[in-house]
């Protein structure tokens, strides 16, 4: 049995996986704490994991330095005092393996659409931790749910933005107002992403009816903005498919809890011909379940573990699913890599 341990940022998650299925899993989160101040603060963060963690594998990044920190204090602790092995795993690559726990083992290959408040990318993933794991294309600014924030702030949305934008966004005409599809102009990255322009897009329609002295239709504006976001996520990840001849997309991460994101997905895969593979609203947001699945695929794979004075890596790059930085002031010698 592995247990896991998600503090990259506002959620505090643990997780039990034996054999590829899901045991048990909680989340904590300070997502009210940090509501007043319109975003996450780190520090909040940093003392919220320190209360939740009460009693091993754990994320070493990337994410809030602080938060890393104490997740991985707690997990160094558990793993010391029981005697077993510590795994360090990419934040990013225990998203990819929350689907595992609802759909099975992974095809191979198959792309891969993470979508979250600070991540866009559109992966090749073949075994996720015995094989490097090919970016086809990451987002240049914002990510989409760094853009659905935002924006939601600018609209009067609550904290969240992506759950305040879906709920509004259900009486609102998403043809009311049409928002740039960034990136999708012929000679454009087929595979990049860039969420800023339509952010000031959505801004500067929000101020144009302010300077009338209106006051914007949130609805038709959250319905056309989240249309734009599902249209241009949907739109990439399908021509990856199609170019690399991979017949399942998995789409993973908080936006993967969107709406109109599953349904134009949905639709769109159909169409296609392509297995769509989505996990259940509870693993799409950060969780410890979804960093326990990855520790057990390390292990049935044999991989070796972390030692006790691994450290974090806040801006880690995804390279592979096993993550484990080395200590303060050690030399990497060539040839070493993050694999397992």
């Amino acid at each position: 049995m592995v247990l896991g341990i998600e503090s990259s940022c506002d959620e505090t998650g643990a997780g039990i996986v034996r054999d590829g299925r899901l045991l048990a899993h909680v989340v904590a989160s300070s997502m009210d704490e940090h509501a007043r101040f319109g975003g996450v603060v780190p520090e909040i963060a940093a003392r919220a994991h320190l209360h939740a963690i009460d009693a091993v594998a754990v994320t070493t990044g990337p994410g809030l330095s602080g938060a890393l920190q104490v997740g991985l204090a707690g997990a160094k602790t558990l793993a010391y005092a029981a005697g077993v092995p510590l795994y360090g795993v990419h934040h990013l690559a225990g998203h990819v393996a929350a689907d595992t726990l609802e759909h099975g083992p992974l095809p191979e290959p198959c792309v891969v659409l993470i979508v979250s408040g600070g991540h866009t990318s559109l992966l090749l993933v073949r075994d996720l931790v015995r094989e490097p794991i090919l970016h086809l294309g990451d987002t240049r600014d914002d990510a989409a749910g760094e853009c659905f924030d935002k924006v939601a702030r600018i609209l009067g949305l609550p904290y969240p933005g992506g759950p305040a934008i879906d709920r509004a966004a259900r009486d609102g005409d998403p043809k009311a107002v049409v928002f740039p599809r960034p990136l999708t102009r012929p000679g454009d990255d087929p595979y990049a992403f860039s969420f800023s322009g339509l952010k000031t897009a959505a801004a500067r329609w929000v101020e144009q009816h302010r300077l009338r002295g209106e006051e914007p239709p949130v609805a038709d504006g959250a319905a056309a903005l989240q249309e734009a976001v599902a249209d241009v996520l949907t739109r990439k990840a399908l021509a990856a498919c199609r170019a690399y001849d991979v017949k399942t997309l998995v789409v993973v991460g908080g936006v993967a809890a969107n709406s109109r994101v599953r349904a134009l997905a949905e639709r769109r895969c159909a169409s296609a011909g392509i297995e769509l593979r989505v996990p259940p609203m509870t693993l799409c947001t950060d969780n410890g379940a979804m960093i326990a699945a990855v520790g057990d695929l390390l292990v049935r794979s044999g991989a070796e573990p972390a030692q006790l004075d691994v450290t974090v890596d806040p801006s880690a790059p995804l390279e592979y699913a096993s993550l484990t930085p080395l200590p303060a002031g050690q030399p990497r010698s060539p040839g070493m890599t993050c694999r397992p």
